[in-house]
């Protein structure tokens, strides 16, 4: 059976959704916090992103009119809250990170090209659905923002949606660009992760 451009790109929010919840949850968890700030922490990371991309994008905000999404964050926040802190290795939530950070690329970039956002600014929507919940978690968690480490973070992200763009306006088949664009940033936020490579810093004075 062929998967279909539209359930693929569910599917894709799903996967989305749960690991950046489970990014936040453990955040939480290791903050030594109860369970429901490890509720208030998946749900910020899990729809932080997607919030202000629907807002730009003038689409409904998608977890206020579909309670998937809250039902979902509860049951990941349960699932890791319960699960003891030696049990997680010590790099667990920059993988998760990574994943959702590739898929809410492709996720974010293909809805905008859905409400008839043009390429660039699709690309745009892609990254800011990407970052924006990772950065809302650590600012909430109080540590320093992903960003400021020296190592490729946004950068996977665009380079995810900007294939996912770029296969699609070319007229790729589904589910050939989804495929690509998630593929190719966690691929390349993986490889930061294990190397620790960043892209040239400034030079300062």
């Amino acid at each position: 059976m062929q998967l279909s451009f539209v359930n693929l790109v569910v599917w894709i929010n799903v996967v989305g959704i749960s690991v950046f919840a489970a990014s936040g949850a453990l955040a939480a968890a290791r903050k030594r916090l109860d369970f429901v700030a490890a509720w208030f922490f998946a749900l910020i990371t899990a729809t932080g992103g997607g919030t202000l991309r629907d807002i730009l994008i003038g689409a409904p905000v998608f977890w206020m009119f579909d309670p998937t999404p809250v039902i979902l964050c509860t049951i990941v926040a349960v699932l890791v809250w319960a699960v003891p802190l030696r049990w997680w290795p010590d790099r667990t939530l920059e993988w998760l990170d990574a994943g959702g950070l590739a898929a809410f690329s492709v996720y974010g970039a293909a809805k905008a090209l859905q409400y008839g956002i043009n390429p660039i600014p699709a690309v745009a929507a892609g990254v800011t659905t990407a970052c924006i919940g990772g950065i809302i978690r650590d600012i909430t968690a109080g540590v320093p923002s992903i960003l400021l480490r020296d190592e490729i973070y946004v950068t996977a992200a665009l380079v995810a949606a900007i294939l996912f763009v770029a296969c699609t306006s070319i007229g790729l088949p589904a589910p050939w660009p989804s495929f690509i664009g998630v593929g190719c940033g966690f691929v390349l936020r993986g490889i930061a992760i294990r190397w620790r490579i960043a892209l040239p810093l400034h030079r300062g004075h």
